[in-house]
């Protein structure tokens, strides 16, 4: 399977085409909600056109926004998928400058204005994590953070501390999953445990 990536930072892009100036903002999303508020607050009511797509996993959606229909939204996404980009949301803004594109016009337009932002944005890697919990006692404490949270991709959480110890979760990556649940173990000489999350 090819890496896939997420946006590090909002992107912007424009460019003036036959008079009609877009304008493309591209930001990072988690789920659906985060989508749609993303396309509210960069949406310019003042604006002839605001078509936007975004991608999420499987899930993905576009819009046209009263452009002929798959002018505008569709290549926005082919411009997502393009650049292997997951989770990002894109709203290409179009003010009219009274030439008519045509359909092939508009779908470079929306298409490659899409493109331009995505292509110059810093992007980070997304990496396949799982949920785990971790259980230690305060002895452990620690070394156990201090170690796991050097490994490469593990992503610390939340903490929960008892009459003991502690319990806090965090992401592991699916490829190393087996090996920090050993690393718990051979640190702690198996006083803590690492239990994933299904």
């Amino acid at each position: 399977m090819s890496t896939l990536y997420a946006l590090a930072a909002t992107a912007t892009a424009q460019q003036e085409i036959k008079k009609s100036r877009f304008i493309a903002i591209a930001g990072a999303v988690d789920n659906d909600d985060a989508a749609k508020a993303f396309v509210a607050a960069h949406a310019d009511p003042a604006a002839n056109h605001n078509c936007w797509a975004w991608r999420i996993g499987q899930s993905y959606r576009f819009n046209d926004d009263g452009e002929p229909s798959g002018t505008a939204g569709k290549p926005i996404l082919q411009a997502i998928d393009g650049q292997a980009l997951d989770r990002v949301a894109v709203v290409v803004t179009r003010w009219f400058g009274g030439v008519l594109l045509g359909s092939g016009g508009l779908i470079r337009a929306y298409g490659g204005t899409a493109a331009l932002c995505l292509r110059d944005a810093d992007k980070t890697p997304l990496i396949d994590t799982i949920p785990a919990v971790v259980t230690c006692v305060f002895g452990d404490l620690a070394l156990l953070q201090a170690r796991l949270s050097a490994q490469s991709g593990v992503q610390m959480q939340s903490s929960a501390f008892n009459d003991i110890g502690a319990e806090w979760s965090l992401l592991v990556p699916r490829s190393d999953a087996d090996a920090v649940a050993q690393l718990v173990t051979d640190l702690t000489s198996g006083r803590a445990t690492l239990r994933f999350v299904k």
